[in-house]
């Protein structure tokens, strides 16, 4: 379990300004994929510090949280540079690229990039069972069985949530990323 501090309420609004900033990028950056994977990396560094994973999930209190990616890797480099030297509770943040016949055992973030689409099902169903929060890219990911998927309004990322996967998972997401989520799936509350 991740513990929770009273700083959240700064990391709510510091989300809430990379959502905003989203589209306030340079005019260099705003539509090209670098600018667009800096900015859903910076959302993965923040979607951990919202989730509360239970205890077995890690080794221990001190086991670093792992960040995966699996296949055509399009965040490579920018989830490195976001993640670099911080942490989440008593959790070192890695990150792990994955190729195809690894196994995601270990991780408990995985992103499934847009070049995964036909491998797809196959991605979700090995994370399956396991409390691996699924942040994904390709068109309607959360409605196909993701937990959080990514898309792209009039340049500015957004995000929508899968409650009842998370919760298979036995994932926990707090209320106020889902208050920052464009469409929150299975929420009974």
């Amino acid at each position: 379990m991740i513990a929770r501090t009273p700083g959240k309420s700064l990391q709510v609004v510091a989300l809430a300004l990379v959502l905003a900033g989203a589209s306030g990028a340079p005019p260099e950056l705003r539509g090209e994929a670098a600018g667009e994977y800096a900015v859903k990396a910076a959302f993965l560094f923040h979607f951990a510090q919202f989730v509360e994973w239970p205890p077995e999930a890690f080794k221990d209190a001190s086991s670093p949280l792992k960040y995966c990616t699996v296949g055509d890797d399009p965040i490579r480099g920018a989830l490195e540079e976001s993640v670099h030297g911080k942490s989440v509770g008593s959790h070192t943040l890695q990150v792990q690229h994955l190729t195809r016949r690894e196994p995601i055992a270990g991780c408990h973030i995985l992103f499934i990039g847009v070049g995964e689409k036909k491998h797809l099902p196959e991605d979700l169903s090995g994370a399956a069972g396991h409390a691996v929060l699924t942040v994904g890219e390709t068109e309607h990911f959360a409605q196909e069985g993701g937990m959080i998927g990514f898309l792209v309004e009039n340049d500015k990322v957004r995000f929508e949530i899968n409650m009842k996967t998370a919760a298979t998972a036995k994932l926990k997401i707090s209320s106020r990323l889902l208050l920052l989520a464009k469409t929150v799936i299975g929420n009974e509350d």
